[in-house]
């Protein structure tokens, strides 16, 4: 419980490296989530290169304060997890296909994981998701047969957000029926 209270969403960063031992960690805690069927769809890019972090963050809607990550960990899901013949298969935003909301759903997982253990090693993390599929694909070189849940900024935490507001239990718990 201690970890998942200290998690918070970071938006600005000390400008300290990452080692690379501290992100074989959050790939390997990656590696151990659960899956349906034990499919693994996640995929990851790790992008510690100044030049790529600005396109990406370009694609994001500009959003500045991503620019202090030292680290961005771009969250993709594989469909070929679930559909082997996928390779002409184009996912997007419009995409209607059911093996999609499964292979989100499990990279989910595996992106939860990310964030809890560097919060276990002491660094900060932030989910962005708001960017279009085709435009971070072409950048990235990602197929179209695969689908990019969201992006994870990694850094040294240089500010400390006070716990949101929270909903009661009585909110959104219920019992053996709604």
């Amino acid at each position: 419980m201690d970890i998942i209270e200290k998690r918070r969403s970071i938006r600005k960063y000390k400008s300290n490296k990452i080692d690379d031992n501290l992100i074989n960690k959050l790939m390997q805690s990656a590696i151990l989530a659960p899956s349906g069927d034990n499919t693994q769809p996640w995929r990851f890019i790790i992008v510690d290169d100044v030049k790529i972090q600005k396109e990406i963050i370009k694609l994001s809607h500009n959003q500045k304060w991503m620019e202090t990550a030292p680290v961005l960990i771009v969250c993709i899901a594989d469909i070929c997890s679930r559909i082997k013949d996928s390779d002409n298969l184009i996912l997007d935003e419009e995409s209607s296909i059911f093996e999609l909301k499964q292979i989100i759903r499990d990279t989910t997982i595996s992106i939860e994981h990310i964030v809890l253990e560097a919060v276990n090693q002491g660094l900060g993390t932030c989910w962005v998701a708001w960017f279009k599929q085709n435009e971070m694909k072409t950048l990235l070189g990602i197929p179209n047969n695969k689908y990019v849940v969201g992006i994870l900024t990694i850094g040294y935490a240089d500010e400390e957000p006070k716990q949101r507001p929270r909903k009661t239990m009585e909110e959104i718990v219920h019992k053996n029926k709604w």
